[in-house]
């Protein structure tokens, strides 16, 4: 089967938002926060100091977060070298993955489609979750 075209970030938006039950909501700096039932699935994160260039110490300004269903899915994905997904301290305990938008091209879009799926699927109520799958063949 033959890899999907690269990934960019305006199908990060085209993807959230096309989730069933999907609203977007504006952080203090006008950034995205794609919710579902008023919870997060993915946002544009503002640049914080735990998510820096280790060479200059600049703050990463294009941080895209993506929840995940569980801890070892976390693990998987920022432990695959293959993956641009990583972490921070920050986020220790917490289901998501950082993924910075320069480096999205690494993923094909059919991969970034699958964790946004996955990432609306965390945070959708059961019955949300239940009937997408069944829909999707889930």
């Amino acid at each position: 089967m033959a890899r999907s075209r690269r990934a960019r970030v305006d199908d990060v938006h085209e993807l959230a938002s096309g989730m069933p039950h999907v609203t977007v909501v504006h952080g203090s700096s006008g950034n995205p926060v794609y919710q579902v039932g008023g919870r997060s699935f993915v946002f544009f994160r503002t640049p914080r100091p735990d998510a820096k260039d280790p060479e200059t110490g600049e703050r990463y300004a294009d941080v895209i977060v993506f929840w995940v269903e569980s801890e070892s899915d976390k693990i998987a994905l920022v432990q695959d070298d293959s993956t641009p997904f990583f972490t921070t301290a920050h986020f220790d305990g917490h289901p998501s993955v950082l993924l910075r938008a320069s480096r999205i091209g690494e993923l094909g879009r059919d991969e970034l489609a699958e964790i946004v799926q996955d990432a609306w699927l965390a945070q959708a109520s059961k019955r949300r979750r239940d009937t997408w799958l069944a829909e999707h063949g889930g």
